[in-house]
């Protein structure tokens, strides 16, 4: 895999000068700004133009210059020193209460003040909110429940950041395989509680198949066990909540449900914030007091922190409260109006190449699979049109995030004739290897994930070798 790839990430050592000591003399500023004007130009046009799938998800010039001039103005600001930053206090709690409002704060027994209100805190992107959320699960259960070797269950869809908490937090993860209609299998996932059980898990959506598990029922089930129960909203919380009032069939994934315990939600996704910013929440000031860093004997003096980070870029949240606050309800209406009325075509195109199929009935992340040839070599032969997609594994699919840039004029249309192009282009050229289809079909067929898990890791050395 890092052979294969080598030469892509290392595009840029041949083309701009390297540096792998600091220079004698300083660069004059001017001549780097040029370098980073340059590499924006090289890398931009691809996601402007509506060819990546998720990645950028607003990208309009106005919005990314706005976005920029907020980050700009609060650029020196650091959330951990409130004394100097009260803005970024302001900023930090009014982003968590508009989030919380949206995903059903104000639902009986979440008032404010009541043991149920809807709390959080702002992080650094999915990952981290998914993570600070099974840290606060092991420690409650711990001191609350004496549980000295924690599990969670999951669907096997979850995304990857719960694998690495588990690995981080030393909790066992139990992956239970999704059920036909690629939903979370609830009779499966109760059978696999038993009384080390932290959390259960569910997606609103996930990001494979992009269709929402039965969340209402999972909740239900860890409410009465007296376990957490965790709503990964990381890709569409800001999407199904206007889904829903737009007339969309979307079953009930948040606080308005009583079983739900946490939620995680990006605002650098279809909230439209810079990259970099993300919300999770609790149902309850306790829970999320088990989410906090606290050392009061440091020499340093006492010492606080709410999420892993100390000092943060307090420019990014005030970017998001920017983005949030300029959007507004009727903002992010109508841009999931697009967004879904762009999908809707979409499907219905893959669905009319005989070739495919779409995974389920998805609204916004559309998987889509083969009849009799080799799904990868279409991801090939779409890479090759200039599509980024990406590639999924059991079942072999591929998947497209439909965002503001495919509701582009022309860019649907584009993508349905590079796709069925790219079907007949495989159909007639079945000798044609390469690219990513040797890479995902030797992934599919080896039972030792050890030896796949070295060569990612090798990818990865990858991309810190200057030579």
């Amino acid at each position: 895999m890092a052979d294969e790839r080598k030469a892509d990430i290392h595009t840029y050592r041949r083309r701009f000068r390297t540096f792998e000591r600091l220079p004698a003399e300083g660069v004059p500023r001017e001549e780097v700004l040029a370098v980073l004007r340059e590499m924006k130009e090289l890398e931009e046009a691809r996601w402007k133009a509506g060819y990546a799938s998720g990645a950028v998800y607003h990208g309009a010039d106005e919005h990314v210059h706005f976005l920029n001039q907020a980050y700009a103005l609060h650029s020196q600001s650091n959330p951990l020193h409130v004394d100097l930053w009260p803005s970024a206090i302001k900023f930090e709690s009014e982003i968590v209460s508009m989030v919380a409002h949206m995903l059903g704060a104000g639902a009986p027994g979440t008032e404010p003040g009541t043991p149920g209100e809807i709390v959080g805190t702002v992080t650094s992107g999915g990952t981290e909110s998914i993570l600070l959320a099974m840290k606060t699960y092991r420690d409650y259960a711990r001191d609350k429940k004496g549980i000295s070797q924690p599990e969670m269950v999951v669907p096997s869809t979850a995304h990857a950041a719960f694998d690495k908490a588990a690995q981080y937090f030393g909790i066992k993860i139990h992956h239970v395989p999704i059920g036909p209609d690629w939903r979370a299998d609830v009779r499966a996932m109760e059978a696999a509680i038993n009384d080390n059980t932290i959390v259960l898990v569910g997606s609103a959506p996930p990001f494979p198949h992009g269709i929402v598990d039965p969340i209402e029922e999972l909740s239900e089930i860890a409410r009465k066990r007296g376990i957490g129960f965790h709503t990964d909203a990381c890709l569409g919380g800001f999407v199904l909540p206007w889904a829903e009032k737009l007339g969309y069939p979307v079953p009930p994934f948040d606080f308005r449900l009583p079983g739900v315990t946490s939620i995680s939600v990006d605002t650098h996704k279809f909230g439209y914030a810079a990259k970099g910013t993300s919300v999770i929440l609790y149902r309850g000031r306790e829970l999320r007091r088990y989410q906090y860093f606290t050392a009061t004997d440091w020499p340093g003096g006492l010492y606080c922190s709410p999420t892993f980070a100390g000092s943060r870029p307090g420019g990014l949240s005030a970017a998001c409260w920017a983005a949030l606050v300029a959007f507004g309800e009727s903002g992010y209406l109508e841009a999931t109006r697009r967004i879904l009325q762009t999908a809707e075509k979409l499907k219905k195109g893959i669905a009319d190449i005989p070739e495919l199929y779409v995974l389920g009935d998805p609204l916004f992340v559309i998987a889509f699979a083969a009849r009799e040839i080799d799904i990868y070599k279409v991801l090939d032969a779409m890479t090759d049109r200039g599509w980024s997609l990406n590639g999924l594994q059991r079942p072999p699919s591929l998947h497209i995030c439909v965002t503001l840039r495919h509701t582009q004029p022309g860019v649907a249309e584009r993508f349905l004739e590079d796709l069925h192009a790219s079907v007949e282009f495989v159909k007639a050229h079945p000798e044609v290897s390469g690219g990513q289809a040797p890479i995902y079909g030797m992934a599919n067929t080896l039972p030792d994930r050890g030896f796949i898990a070295e060569a990612m890791k090798d990818y990865m050395d990858g991309w810190y070798k200057l030579r």
